[in-house]
């Protein structure tokens, strides 16, 4: 068994072709059910926690305050730092050697980060492409993005939805909201896209996706 899970870890020709075509894939089985627990574990309590401090390093972006509601985190940036466990997932050889086959041997982390969307609390993530927040100067959109799910992703909790081959379009203008979380958005925020497609995901599975693929995702 690999350091990950016991699936094979070589970039299959049918998701190589995917990722081309729909602008990602799914891997089932990526991380080992021990080790999503771990994560679990480590994530465990961090509304609560973030709520009385925020780690060096560590930035938070919370959910609109509801009165009679607790602070609920609707994302936590550099997630390396407070969960070993996921620390250990992006840097693996396995993850690693995924991207490798996707965009060649100069890998780097860009960041890593924990969304929350805590149940009825959990908000909108408008459509948007990646890069229209990652295009600095003359920079490429070369990046990819693995989702990792640590609980299943459900329709009914708000999962991922892609509208595939969008990252062909190139990047799309965006409205931008300053001050607030997601607020680099296409327009009609989240408005039915014809072609959208649901990705539920169970624990242990990772979505590979590119920085220009349209996506988003309902609230909890």
């Amino acid at each position: 068994m690999s350091a990950l899970s016991a699936a094979p870890i070589a970039v299959t020709p049918q998701e190589k072709e995917q990722f081309e075509r729909d602008g990602f894939f799914l891997r089932r089985g990526l991380v080992r059910p021990e080790l999503v627990a771990q994560i679990s574990r480590e994530s465990d309590g961090l509304h609560e926690a973030m709520a009385q401090a925020t780690p060096e390093g560590v930035h938070v972006s919370w959910e609109k305050l509801v009165e009679g509601r607790p602070k609920r985190i609707r994302q936590l940036m550099h997630s390396e730092k407070v969960s070993p466990g996921l620390n250990q997932v992006l840097r693996s050889p396995e993850v690693l050697d995924i991207l490798e086959a996707l965009v060649g041997p100069d890998i780097s982390l860009f960041h890593s980060k924990l969304l929350m969307k805590a149940a009825r609390d959990g908000s909108v993530t408008p459509w948007h492409q990646d890069y229209a927040y990652w295009k600095r100067g003359e920079n490429r959109p070369v990046q990819v993005n693995m989702m990792l799910a640590i609980d299943p992703a459900t329709v009914e909790n708000g999962c991922i939805q892609f509208v595939p081959g969008t990252h062909k379009q190139g990047l799309i203008k965006h409205d931008v909201e300053k001050g607030v979380s997601f607020g680099v958005y296409l327009p009609g925020f989240f408005q039915k896209r014809e072609g959208a497609v649901f990705c539920e995901m169970e624990p242990g599975e990772g979505i590979f996706f590119g920085a220009l693929v349209i996506h988003g995702s309902e609230g909890n």
